[in-house]
Parts: C-alpha cells; sequence; structure tokens
C-alpha cells in the first residue's frame, strides 16, 4: 500500500508539472460557467456539475497516462510492477477527479440560490442537498475513472482515440438508465422539483463496485497488451 500510495504521488506530480491537468480543468470550468447562472436552485447546479464531471474525469485518465514518459514508464514497472504503477495512475486520475467533485459542490454553494426550484412541495435542507449533490459528484467521477480505464491503456491499444473513445462512453454512463451516474443524476434533479432528497447511497456502491472490477481488469492486463 506504501508503494501504491508512492506512486499516485508520482503520477500526480507528473500531471502538475506537464501541465496536462489544465484543459480539462479549463473546460470543466467553462461549462460550468455556461451551464450555471449564479443564484440558479442549488440541487439543480449540483446536478448539473456532477453530470460534467463524468466525462472530465475519464479525460483526466488520459491526462495522467500520457503525462509519463516512456523511459520512466519503464524502470518503474521493472521496480513496481506493471500492475502496480497503473494503478498508481488511475489512483491519481481519481484523486483529482475527487477534489474536482469537493471543489465544485463548494462552489456551486456559494453561487446558489435557493435549495430547490420555486414551487417545491418541500424545503430539503441545505445540509442534505449538499450531501446528495456530493455522493452524486462522487458517483459520476467513480464512473468516469472507469470510463477513462476501460478505453485507454492496456484496454486500448490506439492512444489517439483515448479522448474520443472515453467521452463516448462517459455519455453512455450518463444517459443509459441502468447506470448509476444517470440514476444519481435523475434523483438529484427530481428532488430539486420536489423538494424531497434521497441520498444516492446504493449507486456509489454500485459505482464503487464497478470500478474496482474495471481498475483490477485494466492492471492486470497492464504490460501484456501493446500501448
Amino acid at each position: 500500500m506504501r508503494q501504491l500510495g508512492s506512486l499516485t504521488r508520482y503520477h500526480l506530480e507528473l500531471l502538475v508539472r506537464s501541465h496536462a491537468w489544465l484543459p480539462p480543468f479549463l473546460a470543466y470550468v467553462l461549462l460550468l460557467v455556461i451551464g450555471v447562472t449564479a443564484g440558479d436552485p442549488l440541487l439543480g447546479a449540483l446536478g448539473f456539475g456532477a453530470g460534467v464531471l463524468l466525462p472530465v474525469s475519464a479525460w483526466y485518465v488520459r491526462s495522467v497516462l500520457a503525462a509519463e514518459p516512456p523511459a520512466s514508464r519503464a524502470c518503474l514497472v521493472a521496480v513496481a510492477g506493471p500492475a502496480r504503477v497503473h494503478l498508481g495512475a488511475l489512483l491519481a486520475a481519481l484523486t483529482v477527479s475527487l477534489l474536482l467533485a469537493a471543489g465544485q459542490v463548494a462552489a456551486l454553494w456559494w453561487a446558489g440560490g435557493a435549495v430547490a426550484d420555486p414551487g417545491a412541495g418541500a424545503t430539503p435542507g441545505v445540509g442534505t442537498a449538499l450531501l446528495a449533490g456530493l455522493l452524486t459528484s462522487v458517483v459520476c467521477a467513480l464512473l468516469g475513472v472507469l470510463a477513462g480505464a476501460l478505453t485507454n491503456r492496456p484496454l486500448a491499444a490506439r492512444g489517439p482515440y483515448g479522448i474520443p473513445a472515453a467521452l463516448a462512453l462517459a455519455t453512455l454512463l450518463l444517459v443509459v438508465p441502468v447506470s448509476p451516474a444517470n440514476a444519481a443524476l435523475r434523483a438529484l434533479v427530481s428532488a430539486g422539483r420536489t423538494g424531497r432528497v434521497a441520498l444516492p447511497w446504493l449507486e456509489l456502491l454500485l459505482a464503487v463496485v464497478l470500478l474496482a472490477a474495471g481498475c483490477a481488469g485494466a492492471a492486470a492486463l497492464a504490460g501484456r497488451r501493446p500501448e
């Protein structure tokens, strides 16, 4: 575990130094600025922010993997093994995505207006609304990293198509009704209209299980397929 933590920190440092974190971050901020206006109902704004976070999280997986020089990766693989090196990269992308989730909730709370839409049948508490928004954002971050893990090395051999494939899969995870992200977002939007907030604990559990399985499969294949 200590070695995996060191590898995660190494990938985070590479990401920061290479400035590969900047394009997805700027895209995320731009979409939030376009889609959310100061004073908008909090629950609706949180739903929009969480939805945008999913493809951005998938993009960050690609950014982390692309920031690593081939020579450095070869040295790390020789010392720690390909599975741990790849898991470290995925955990780095997950760390950035979770930080964005927390920052987005705080920013939308600061800029938001009433908790629910005008005419909602109930008035939910701000704390409950923020918790629902944070959990939904975490669900979307987890599934975004999953989308990135499934559409980049080692599962996808053709690197240039990593970002379009990741964004396409992320879009599917947003719109397919059986997706935990879709279910959590629908519950948040419904809460904004009715004022009755349901915390997406089941969706969070499913997202954790899916991400763990996907990352384990990607790590197991690391080093066994051409990149």
